[in-house]
């Protein structure tokens, strides 16, 4: 009869240094897309959209509209992460993301040829809500993706360094659209920035998913994921197969279990939960910093301080090229000192950042609202981002990664990067002033230090174990 479940017979294949670079070069392709996708997006929304697609209201009210629908593609990458992810851990890190990334950039490039209102009225914010689910159904797990290959890939030694290169590819996403946009800005008249010139950023991605598609065929399945205990054949038991293949081996060899069996029910009794909402506060900090610092000031410098268009794309432009510099840093950090005390520190200075912040950005004078966003950026985006990519992945086990990092990531958007803008627009609105702007950064920041501190240090965690750090 069938016996007790156990690991492939067969040794995984081996992982070259070539293999590892692929998927570093993919992960990033993947990543730098998402973002470029997202940044395009909101700094259009921002800059241009309320006049393209929401006319025929105020200015403020058009922002509010425009974030509006910039949040409607956070809901949709939930959706995305609960099948993609689901996915993931059932057949492999390697199938999902190679349909990811081709949701993503269709999507992206057809809102480059959209009519606009003026055109054929109502119907044009429709097509581009539209547009904006399809694109984040297919990104609400790419990054989620991108980072389980990665840490599944990497040694324990340099888990932390290798897993931020993810986030070298939402760095370099972002400073590709931010570019872009910059130039737009600086070199059209706004008659040419409305008519034509926004259309240019979407359809230039087109180039980089055709890339990105080609590099993503040929690569090799994570190797944690063959060798997980519950994968048999490239696809991982469900529940009722696991039952029945345990209740087999009961009859022919009593209550005897091998060290797979043990592993498998360790992780299938695990109570979940707890590493979830750790995660999930982790993710706070860098979600909501990240909405409110590259997508809502940019538009709220240029709407409500009435500071020139150019000055707070090419400050994300600056930001993100030091960020080259800040991610791999944090990510050695991280392999060195640890998980946890980066996270406290980093989120601390960032909260006690805040009102300086503000003050600058609302000085009116341009080196500091510039300086002042390059270091919100660094500190409290991407530096937390650099930690987020390998401490989620070394948080939860090898069964359900894919999955719980994707909708802890998803969650954690939706409830501070596509609401935060959305929420900074109306009290901005509503009161006048930047404090609530101040006050949203630190409990961010808050949230995020407190789930760093209850939680436990995972630096260096076996990544094969299905169960749950906690």
């Amino acid at each position: 009869m069938t016996e007790s479940i156990a690991p492939p017979t067969a040794k995984p294949g081996t992982r070259s240094t070539g293999d590892l670079a692929k998927v570093a070069v993919s992960g990033w392709l993947g990543t730098a897309m998402e973002f470029m996708d997202f940044q395009l997006y909101s700094l259009a929304a921002a800059i241009v959209f309320n006049k393209i697609f929401f006319p025929e209201v105020s200015p403020v009210i058009g922002l509010i509209a425009a974030m509006a629908t910039y949040g409607v593609g956070y809901v949709a990458r939930l959706v995305g992460a609960i099948y993609f992810g689901r996915m993931g851990d059932r057949i492999g890190r390697k199938k999902v993301l190679f349909i990811t990334i081709a949701l993503m950039g269709a999507s992206t490039t057809l809102i480059g040829v959209l009519p606009t209102y003026a055109m054929i009225g109502i119907w044009a914010p429709i097509l581009l809500v539209a547009l904006r689910l399809i694109q984040g159904f297919g990104a609400g797990a790419e990054i989620a993706g991108a980072t389980v290959m990665l840490a599944e890939y990497a040694s324990a030694r340099r888990r932390g360094l290798i897993s931020s290169l993810v986030c070298l590819g939402t760095n370099s996403g972002t400073l590709g659209a931010s570019a872009l946009w910059a130039i737009l800005v600086a070199a059209l008249p706004q008659d040419q920035l409305l008519s034509w010139g926004w259309r240019i950023p979407f359809l230039a991605s087109f180039v980089l998913m055709i890339f990105a598609v080609w590099i993503r065929r040929s690569l090799k399945e994570s190797p944690v994921f063959e060798e997980r205990a519950d994968v048999v054949d490239g696809v991982a038991l469900s529940k009722q197969d696991i039952a029945s293949k345990q209740d087999a081996a009961r009859e022919t060899k009593g209550n005897a279990k091998t060290p797979a069996t043990s592993t498998i029910e360790a992780a299938l009794h695990q109570r979940k939960g707890k590493a979830f909402l750790i995660t999930l506060g982790l993710r706070f900090g860098q979600a909501g910093n990240s909405g409110l610092v590259q997508t809502f000031l940019v538009g709220y410098l240029a709407t409500v301080l009435l500071v020139d268009k150019s000055v707070g794309t090419t400050a994300i432009v600056y930001g993100s090229l030091l960020g080259f510099v800040t991610i791999p840093v944090m990510g050695l950090l991280g392999d060195r000192f640890g998980r946890k005390p980066l996270y406290l520190t980093l989120s601390a200075l960032t909260a006690l950042f805040a009102i300086p912040m503000m003050l600058m950005i609302t000085s009116g004078n341009t080196g500091l609202i510039t300086v002042a966003m390059v270091v919100g950026l660094n500190l409290g985006v991407l530096s937390l981002f650099a930690m987020e990519s390998v401490t989620m992945a070394e948080f939860f086990g090898a069964r359900t990664r894919f999955t719980q990092l994707a909708l802890a990531k998803e969650i954690g958007g939706i409830l501070a990067t596509a609401i935060g803008p959305l929420l900074a627009a109306t009290l901005t609105a509503v009161t006048g002033h930047w404090w609530p702007l101040a006050a949203m950064l630190i409990g961010y920041s808050l949230i995020t230090l407190l789930s760093a501190a209850v939680g436990p240090e995972v630096r260096g965690r076996d990544m094969v174990r299905l169960e749950d750090a906690v």
